[in-house]
């Protein structure tokens, strides 16, 4: 019976009518904004999570299926993939680099700066080195932020080539990079 309740309870939602989006609102917003609140980094994104899930649930109302899914489920999923989507675009933005408050116009950066800086340059000339295919998944892993699957899609490539090229790439990197450049750089 819960099925049926649900199956109606989205039928009407997806008609529009604003009781059933208030009911559905009272029965999953505190699990929609503690999906959120797990994932994100303050409340007040969490918040702007939760409206936009919930929007999304009205705008897609019509798809649910009871026969395929407790609403429950489907509401969880519909959070995570909208959180962690949100989460990705958040990350593939340019990072705004701002000068340390102390920092003097046309001083010499720091000695442990300079170092870092030659670290990320023998790391990047070593990655340079590799084959073609490690080398780009590399990049695009590392450098760029993509995960394997984006890379495997951008690339035309099968999941499982791309994992090998990484791990290959990763396993020649070791070989030839001090793992002190590679602790200074990331630390960078």
């Amino acid at each position: 019976m819960p099925n049926l309740e649900d199956a109606r309870l989205m039928s009407q939602v997806a008609a529009g009518d604003q009781g059933a989006v208030e009911a559905l609102y009272d029965r999953f917003g505190g699990l929609v904004f503690r999906i959120a609140r797990q994932l994100l980094p303050t409340s007040a994104e969490a918040e702007d999570a939760v409206q936009e899930v919930f929007l999304r649930l009205w705008k897609t109302a019509d798809r649910f299926d009871p026969e395929r899914a407790k609403l429950v489920t489907w509401v969880i999923l519909l959070s995570r993939r909208h959180v962690i989507d949100r989460l990705r675009r958040k990350s593939s933005r340019p990072k705004t680099v701002v000068a340390p408050e102390d920092a003097i116009p046309g001083e010499a950066p720091s000695a442990t700066k300079l170092e870092r800086d030659e670290a990320g340059a023998g790391l990047r000339r070593a990655v340079a080195t590799l084959p073609q295919l490690q080398r780009v998944v590399i990049e695009k892993a590392y450098f760029h932020g993509f995960t394997l699957r984006e890379i495997s899609v951008q690339m035309d490539l099968p999941l499982g080539t791309v994992k090998s090229a990484l791990s290959r790439g990763l396993g020649r990197l070791r070989d030839r990079v001090d793992p002190g450049d590679i602790a200074e750089s990331a630390a960078s």
